[in-house]
C-alpha cells in the first residue's frame, strides 16, 4: 500500500477553489469516487455505520471502522480522511491509539466532532491526537467538527460567536480544520471564516451558497457527508419495493453500471 503523504493532503485545501469531498462508505464506493476524478477520499462515519449494521452515533466498534479502511486504502491512490465521530471513547488517550491504528491504516487525516459534549474534552482528545501523531512524524491533518449549527446548541443569534469561541480554543489544541456541520448563512459562514486560521469546512446543506461562491466566503472544503448513501438507500428502496410488490424487473436493469465495467475497477 502507498500511503499518499499528509503534505499532499494540507496542500489540497490551500488551491483556489474548495476541496470538493464525495464521502465514501466502503472500498467499492471510494474506488468509484477516485475514479469520478476525486483529489481524496472521505469516509462518511454515518455511510461506515450503516454499512456494516450499526448505527451512526459512535456506535462502531473500532476493529471494524479500521479494517474498513484498511480496505479502502487498498484500492484508491489519492489520500484518506477518515470521519471517527467522537473518537468512539471519553479518554484520549484511548482516542489517540485509536487515530494511531487509522494512521497505520493509511489514513493520513480525520474529523473529529464535539457533539452536544464538553468542547474542553475535545480539546483534551485533538491534544492527545496530536501529541500521538507527532511522536510518529505523522502531520496528521485534524479537522474538527462543531455541532453548534446542527443540534441548535445555542440561540441563532448567537450560533456564530459561539463556533468562533470554540475555533479559538480547537486552534490552540491543535486543530488544522473547523467543520461547522448545518452552516448555509453566507454573512455566518465569513465572519466564522475571518475569525481564526483553522480552514473552513462545510458540508452539502438546504440553503448552502452555490458551490463558486463559497471560496469568496472563505470556505476551504466542502463534503457530501451521508447525502450519498441516504439517496442510494432510497433508491434501493423503490427498487427492491417494485420488484417484491409489482414484480418489475426492467427498472433493474435499466440504468445499472455494466458487470464488467465495475469489475475492471479492481
Amino acid at each position: 500500500m502507498n500511503t499518499p503523504s499528509t503534505s499532499a493532503f494540507h496542500a489540497l485545501h490551500l488551491h483556489a477553489a474548495p476541496l470538493r469531498l464525495p464521502n465514501a462508505w466502503d472500498a467499492g464506493s471510494a474506488r468509484l469516487i477516485e475514479s469520478l476524478g476525486a483529489a481524496a477520499i472521505a469516509t462518511t462515519s454515518a455511510g461506515v455505520a450503516w454499512s456494516l449494521g450499526y448505527r451512526d452515533g459512535n456506535a462502531l466498534p473500532v476493529e471494524e471502522y479500521v479494517a474498513r479502511a484498511l480496505s479502502i486504502a487498498r484500492v484508491i491512490s489519492v489520500p484518506l480522511t477518515a470521519d471517527i465521530e467522537g473518537g468512539y471513547s471519553d479518554d484520549p488517550s484511548t482516542v489517540a491509539l485509536t487515530v494511531s491504528r487509522l494512521i497505520d491504516a493509511g489514513v493520513v487525516g480525520i474529523n473529529i466532532e464535539d457533539g452536544a459534549g464538553d468542547p474542553h474534552l475535545l480539546c483534551k482528545k485533538v491534544e492527545a491526537i496530536r501529541t500521538e501523531s507527532a511522536r510518529r512524524g505523522v502531520a496528521l491533518y485534524i479537522n474538527v467538527r462543531t455541532d453548534v449549527y446542527a443540534r441548535n446548541l445555542v440561540s441563532q443569534d448567537d450560533k456564530a460567536a459561539e463556533v468562533m469561541a470554540r475555533a479559538q480554543v480547537y486552534q490552540r489544541a491543535g486543530a488544522d480544520g473547523l467543520f461547522v456541520l448545518g452552516l448555509a448563512d453566507a454573512t455566518d459562514m465569513r465572519a466564522i471564516a475571518d475569525s481564526s486560521k483553522l480552514l473552513l469546512n462545510v458540508v452539502v446543506w438546504p440553503g448552502l451558497p452555490p458551490v463558486d461562491e463559497l471560496a469568496n466566503l472563505g470556505v476551504r472544503r466542502l463534503s457530501v457527508g451521508s447525502w450519498l448513501p441516504q439517496t442510494l438507500w432510497a433508491h434501493n428502496a423503490q427498487l427492491v419495493s417494485g420488484f417484491l410488490q409489482d414484480n418489475a424487473m426492467a427498472p433493474l436493469m435499466e440504468n445499472a453500471a455494466p458487470y464488467s465495467e465495475i469489475n475492471a475497477m479492481f
